[in-house]
This record gives structure tokens, C-alpha cells and sequence, in this order.
């Protein structure tokens, strides 16, 4: 009775952290190109009382065994890169990747490469291409001074170019937006600040231009929104609240049964 006390903590543990990352879920409901990640569990190893196949006592082989389980452990989360709603904001330094893809941003405190899907950039004071955190977007988009906003047009393949609106002309090219796609997104390791950083598990980033070779393109005026799905999620959160009261009550339970043990030396 004392294994059952613990092997339902091990669960009301479990079901703590599936609420913790419920919870995390919900509360980037409006973050732009966030995406939902699930929790995955694993039983514990097993006490064996009885091995399949052993021999009974009349001479026959048991076709099952007896095992106790010990509980539940967590493992990993897995993130869901499924592609989130468009937002559209008429902002011309809003771009929604539409696909696999993410942005490259150059941190200047871990002195490396992270990625992103959150495409709601602006202007430094150097006519620079940077988001939110002022990081700068790799490689470079530079934007000759005074130019408006109206004037930049961002191509599908990320093509960047300055043109007034209404001109005739063609424009100048400023700069070409790349992306970058893992053999394994879900490796990626999420850094906050809709940052990721690369991992062993994700495999190493591919460089391509948006559009070829299965990365997603570009759509100027729009943001990518976060890909949880609130209902699914309130579900998840019911199913983790009564999870959590069932192994307590197993805990109350053990504790029960345990009181009338002790009771009978009365």
C-alpha cells in the first residue's frame, strides 16, 4: 500500500506540469507565431512478481505474468509548428512566413544565429531591419534614409525593394530575405522572445530562398497568429483537473486502508 502512495504522486506531479504547460499554451494565445507544445509521459519500470512464460505448478507455462507498475515520469514536450492564422495588419515591415520557414536573427548577447516566426519587424536608427528586441534580421536589409514606409515592397521570394507609390519604375532592390528550415523543428529549443536555437535534435538550419525548395513564402502586410486552439485547450486543462483528483483520492484511499491496518494491533 506504501508503492500506491507513491506511484499516485508520481502522477499528481505529472498532471501539475501538464497543467503548467497548459497554462503556458493559453497565456500565448495572442502571442504572434507562437506555437502550442504538448506534454508526453512515459510509465516507470515495473515490479515483476510473476515473469510470462514461467513454468506453474502443474507443469504449464503461465501465458501472462504479474507486473506492478511504479508511476508516471515526463519526458519531453513536443511543439506543433502547424501553421497559425493570418493576421493582416497593413503594416508593410509585417510579414507572415506562409509555410515551413523561419526568420534568421543574429542575437547580439549569445553571439549566434536564433530563429523565428514572428515577422513584425522595424526600423533601427541605421535603416535596419530588426524586431521587436531591436536584433538585427540576417543577412541584412538596409533602407536608405528618409525613405517612407509606403515606398518598401517585399516580394514572395522575399525580394526587398524601394519604389514611391505610383511610380512607374521598377524600383531599387534593397536586400533579399532568406529562411531557413531544420530536418526536425520540433528539436528546436525555444529561448522566449519567439526565439529558437538550434539543437542536435533539430538537425542543422538549410538556407533557402523563400519559396524553393519547400520553404514556405513571404506575404508582406501580415502576421502569423498563435496556433493554439483555446477549446482544445480548456479540454485539456478538464481532463488534467480530474486526473489530478483521481490520484489524490488513490493517496486518500492508500491512506484509508493503511489507518485499518493500524487499527488491528488495537
Amino acid at each position: 500500500m506504501q508503492t500506491s502512495l507513491f506511484t499516485a504522486a508520481t502522477g499528481m506531479r505529472a498532471q501539475q506540469m501538464y497543467v503548467d504547460n497548459i497554462a503556458n499554451n493559453l497565456a500565448n494565445v495572442n502571442t504572434t507565431g507562437f506555437k502550442r507544445s504538448r506534454l508526453e509521459f512515459q510509465d516507470l519500470f515495473y515490479n515483476t512478481l510473476i515473469a510470462a512464460g514461467s513454468e506453474t505448478a502443474t507443469g504449464y507455462r503461465a501465458p501472462t505474468g504479474l507486473q506492478i507498475g511504479s508511476g508516471v515520469r515526463q519526458v519531453a514536450t513536443t511543439r506543433n509548428f502547424e501553421q497559425g492564422l493570418p493576421q493582416n495588419t497593413n503594416g508593410r515591415l509585417d510579414i507572415m512566413i506562409n509555410g515551413p520557414g523561419f526568420f534568421q536573427i543574429t542575437h547580439p548577447t549569445l553571439n549566434q544565429t536564433v530563429y523565428t516566426r514572428a515577422g513584425s519587424f522595424s526600423l533601427n536608427a541605421n535603416g535596419q531591419l530588426v524586431n521587436a528586441d531591436g536584433y538585427l534580421l540576417n543577412p541584412q536589409i538596409s533602407i536608405p534614409a528618409n525613405t517612407p514606409e509606403s515606398a518598401i515592397s517585399i516580394g514572395s521570394d522575399g525580394t526587398v525593394t524601394i519604389a514611391p507609390t505610383g511610380s512607374s519604375t521598377t524600383g531599387t532592390t534593397a536586400g533579399k530575405i532568406q529562411l531557413v528550415s531544420f530536418p526536425n523543428s520540433a528539436g528546436l529549443e525555444a529561448i522566449g522572445g519567439n526565439l529558437y536555437t538550434q539543437t542536435p535534435a533539430s538537425g542543422t538550419a538549410v538556407t533557402g530562398d523563400p519559396g524553393a525548395n519547400g520553404i514556405g513564402q513571404l506575404q508582406q502586410g501580415y502576421l502569423e497568429g498563435s496556433n493554439v486552439n483555446v477549446v482544445q485547450e480548456l479540454v485539456n486543462l478538464i481532463i488534467a483537473q480530474r486526473a489530478y483528483e483521481v490520484n489524490s483520492r488513490a493517496i486518500r484511499t492508500s491512506d484509508t486502508m493503511l489507518e485499518q491496518v493500524n487499527n488491528l494491533s488495537r
